[in-house]
């Protein structure tokens, strides 16, 4: 089975789960390490254990925010200055994620993440490049070289994913050889860190001030259509798109 499944009972162990009891062969990670990517705070604290550099984050819940909501953004304000990111723990696809650039903002994108998930993460503003690495494989994953996304939005919304064919990819991403090389590095580091196998997609900032390589995410299922950044990295490794996915029910198998 290919899961090509986003988002909740897709990517998140349940659909894995159902395919294990049954014995069926499934791409992609498995139980532990779906669950794992799914809930970016678990990500967060396993990217934390490896050692990567990644974008600070507060957690926010569904329960504390309706108990206090100023103290909640009081805390969000003395540890961040604006703009941050608040994203629901457990969607993918940047479902329920918005850019706040002060209290009113924050206060609404609190309230509009909270109806996806019973727990929010508000992160840092990483000012900087956009670039995704694929990773492909089981105990001895290879990392493809970096694509770079310059959305024509604000920033990389879902709309901006899987409709919006005006948001520009660059393969080989605009950064440096020696960031190249350490995005690819972190990029495997994080999928093993986190137990996956078959593929990945990890996603990082390099900032434009420093130069400095940032983990975002990492998503489990990656998007495969036609404007998809996963297929195309490993097209420019020269791995076409039939012979990925032969790849990939192989390491299923």
């Amino acid at each position: 089975v290919f899961p090509v499944l986003h988002g909740e009972n897709g990517e998140d162990g349940s659909v894995q789960g159902l395919l294990q009891i049954a014995g069926i062969p499934y791409v992609g990670p498995h139980v532990a390490a779906s669950a794992a990517c799914m809930d970016k705070t678990l990500t967060k604290l396993i990217a934390d254990y490896s050692g990567v550099r990644q974008a600070a984050w507060h957690l926010v819940t569904r329960q504390g925010f309706a108990r206090d909501a100023e103290s909640v953004m009081n805390e969000v304000e003395k540890k961040f200055a604006y703009p941050v990111f608040v994203k629901p723990a457990g969607t993918g696809s940047s479902v329920g994620v918005s850019k706040a650039k002060n209290r009113g903002e924050l206060s609404a994108a609190l309230a509009q993440a909270l109806e996806y998930d019973a727990k929010v993460l508000v992160e840092e503003f990483i000012d900087g490049h956009e670039v995704e690495c694929a990773v492909l494989g089981n105990l001895e994953p290879q990392a493809s070289t970096v694509g770079e996304i310059a959305p024509t939005q604000e920033f990389y919304t879902f709309d901006a994913k899987y409709k919006d064919e005006s948001s520009r990819l660059y393969i080989p991403a605009h950064i440096t050889e020696e960031q190249i090389a350490t995005v690819r590095q972190d990029a495997v580091r994080v999928y093993t860190a986190l137990g996956c196998r078959g593929l990945s997609r990890v996603d990082f900032f390099v900032t434009h001030d420093s130069g400095e390589v940032v983990f975002n995410e990492l998503n489990a299922i990656p998007g495969f259509t036609s404007i998809s950044m996963y297929p195309k990295l490993f097209d420019y490794e020269g791995i076409g798109y039939a012979e990925l996915l032969d790849r990939l029910i192989s390491l299923a198998l």
